[in-house]
């Protein structure tokens, strides 16, 4: 008889077996309960791993950008997506069923598409990121501050919850990759087969920098002995692990940062006006089923505790049940017809067992319950009641399974009071079509949960569910649930880095950055001097001679009263600022009629527009813009053009440049300041 295989690991750039283990973990198929892994880590070099990826993965993936970094992890997800079958086909054995592969599959492939996209389109192609205006810290400008973030010098330590081996390890990877941060990847033994597939194919990809990942396959009670305040660790698990973490002296003395995703209660509430028979109500049985029965109700986002009106629970666990009876079959997820699977593991299923004899033994009734094989890691659908909805049990122990928990407020107040028992949660969906009830309820939860979702007939068909995490928003919670947050697009890169304050000089900020200053070094050219060949108009320059730096000043152009008369006309702004002069002088902010601010930045375009075709193709937008200064007629403009900053797309023959505009009147005074952005050749 073939004995099982041991699942490897993969580090410092190698696959890595114990020669000899004395001690195996056995992990079964769980709908069989045939033994299919071992796992052991039995000599595993813990610090050498770290060591390694402080060194090969930080000098790897240094080399990069972050748009080159975020382009590679869209060529991974590109190649994973080629490939799923093979994960789909190994996953089955861990009880999850083809739809618990999309959320757990593709859902991670989507995250790292999500977080590619966002890299390229929200975050500068350099290594520096800037957080927030520049502070002027001295009268003449000299002298200045700002903040930036870089990333950890560290290595990003990555523990997973056994329900999600894929998308669990890809939301944490993918945001700790763009950063520059290499990642260790510890999953949970029981679906770490799954992971190690993953990461396989991964690696097999060839995008992947030397060092960006390694993956330990088994037990890693030393992982946190050699980390230090340069590292990061996101976990998610249980709340009680989360603790014994914690209390890790490195994490209390030593400065490693620690992120945990917990266990939580979530709730879903039905609002008063939800009556049986309307779309509400039909978008909340559908939502509390669906989640106490994808991944088998293995979800720390899953509905634990249902929140209805008084008189309303028999009619909300009667549309549950029939829900459940017809369209539940609940079986080995390769068998034709099944569509829940097992629980992860035998364990798991004892676990679940214990908890719903808690939570009956603390006064809670089985109101429903599904069929089930009795072999294998399988557990019925389980619905149970409180008749005290305030019972301890119900908002203190959570059954990590297809299992759910239905009480009873008297007012809309009291349902608020019932979804904070659970002590910080990670989401709560509110199912309501009354606007004051929905602004009651995520004022009341708000600062209780990390995600809220609000449903009703308007989002029911689009609303992507109250227990699916997308990488746009932040997942987390207070509390409870951990007190941690991931995802959030690009909010999670900055996880990995360090958000420095950094003081100097125009020119000093400017170097650092990659990003012009006012008041910096600039290389001017006027028309006068563009004319007579003295000079190259900054936008008759391509993306490989352009620099940051490069400016335009234009001539002077005179604001007459008919030129905004003519505006108002042409354009239907009639507003009295410009159009009646006692009314305007009237005004605490004019001195008389004044020029409307977008015939002064239509003007601004013209003084400073080079009008050949040429490398710059578009513009695109303008942001920041402020109006300081009213000009009013017989007042004069003019327009400092400077090239701030510059982003080559990698993946295109042009990348975007950011000009710093600054218009002045004929006193020098600041009339309005904003940014152009152009599309400009790369050759």
């Amino acid at each position: 008889m073939t004995s099982p295989a041991l699942i490897p690991s993969f580090v410092k750039g190698n696959w890595w077996t114990p020669s000899n283990p004395q001690k195996l973990s056995e992990i079964q198929d769980t709908s069989t309960e045939e033994v299919i892994f071992t796992a052991s880590t039995e000599g595993i070099d813990t610090a050498g791993a770290i060591e390694y990826a402080r060194i090969a993965g930080q000098k790897n993936l240094g080399e990069l950008t972050i748009h080159e970094r975020a382009l590679k992890l869209k060529e991974l997800a590109i190649y994973l997506n080629e490939h799923k079958q093979e994960l789909y086909d190994i996953s089955f054995a861990s009880g999850s069923t083809q739809r618990d592969h999309y959320i757990d599959i593709d859902g991670g492939i989507g995250t790292l598409f999500t977080f590619s996209s966002k890299g390229r389109r929200e975050l500068p192609n350099s290594n520096v990121i800037i957080d927030g205006a520049t502070e002027p810290l001295s009268k003449d400008g000299s002298f200045a501050g700002e903040h930036i973030y870089t990333r950890l010098p560290g290595v990003a330590v990555e523990i997973n919850a056994f329900n999600f081996p894929v998308w669990g390890m890809l939301e944490k990877f993918a945001p700790a990759f763009i950063a520059g941060m290499p990642s260790i990847v510890k999953p949970a033994t029981a679906t770490g087969y799954v992971t190690e597939a993953c990461v396989r194919l991964m690696l097999e990809a060839g995008v992947l920098p030397e060092g960006s990942i390694q993956l330990i396959s088994g037990s890693a009670r030393d992982l946190l002995d050699y980390l230090d305040y340069r590292d990061h660790v996101a976990f998610t698990g249980s709340a009680s692990t989360a603790q014994t973490l914690r209390a890790h002296p490195n994490i209390q003395t030593k400065g490693v940062r620690f992120t945990a995703e917990t266990d939580s209660l979530n709730a879903a509430i039905l609002g008063p006006d939800a009556e049986v028979g309307t779309p509400e109500f039909n978008a909340f049985i559908k939502s509390v089923f669906v989640e106490i029965t994808a991944k088998a109700g293995q979800k720390c986002t899953a509905i634990r505790r249902v929140i209805v009106p008084a008189g309303r629970r028999d009619d909300v666990i009667k549309a549950l049940a029939e829900t459940i009876s017809s369209k539940v079959k609940i079986g080995d997820p390769r068998t034709e017809g099944s569509t829940t699977g097992a629980l992860a593991s035998l364990e798991q299923k004892g676990e679940v067992s214990s908890s719903v004899e808690k939570l009956t033994a603390a006064g809670g009734t089985i109101a429903f319950q599904s069929e089930a094989p009795s072999e294998g890691a399988f557990y019925p659908v389980t619905i149970l009641t409180f008749d005290d909805p305030r019972n301890e049990a119900v908002h203190s122990v959570e059954a990590f399974g297809p299992v759910t928990s239905v009480i009873e407020y008297s007012d809309f107040g009291e349902a608020i009071e019932l979804a904070n028992l659970g002590e910080g949660s990670l989401v709560a969906t509110v199912c309501t079509n009354d606007r004051e009830i929905a602004q009651q309820a995520v004022l009341g939860i708000a600062a209780h949960h990390g995600r809220v979702l609000v449903l009703n007939r308007e989002d029911a068909k689009t609303s992507t569910g109250h227990g699916s995490p997308v990488p746009h928003l932040v997942h987390g919670g207070p509390g409870r649930a951990g007190g941690g947050e991931e995802l959030g697009g690009v909010r999670a890169v900055k996880h990995y880095m360090q958000r420095t304050a950094i003081q100097g000089s125009p020119n000093m900020l400017t170097a650092i950055t990659g990003v012009w200053h006012q008041g910096a070094d600039a290389r001017t050219v006027t028309r006068e001097s563009v004319d007579i060949g003295e000079g190259v108009h900054p936008f008759r320059k391509s993306l490989a001679e352009l620099k940051i730096g490069d400016q335009f000043v234009s001539p002077l152009r005179k604001v007459t009263l008919e030129d905004i008369t003519a505006f108002a006309d042409s354009t239907g702004d009639q507003f009295y600022a410009h159009t009646d002069e006692e009314a305007a002088a009237a005004n605490p902010f004019f001195p008389r009629r004044v020029a409307h601010g977008y015939l002064l930045v239509s003007w601004a375009a013209g003084l400073f527009v080079d009008a050949a075709p040429g490398p710059v193709l578009a513009n695109y937008g303008l942001e920041n813009l402020r109006f300081i200064t009213p000009v009013t007629y017989d007042d004069s403009i003019r327009v400092t053009l400077t090239a701030k900053k510059i982003t080559p797309r990698v993946t295109d023959e042009y990348g975007e440049v950011a000009w710093d505009a600054v218009l002045h009147n004929q006193n020098d005074e600041i009339v309005a300041t904003y940014d152009v952005l152009t599309l400009v050749e790369k050759k």
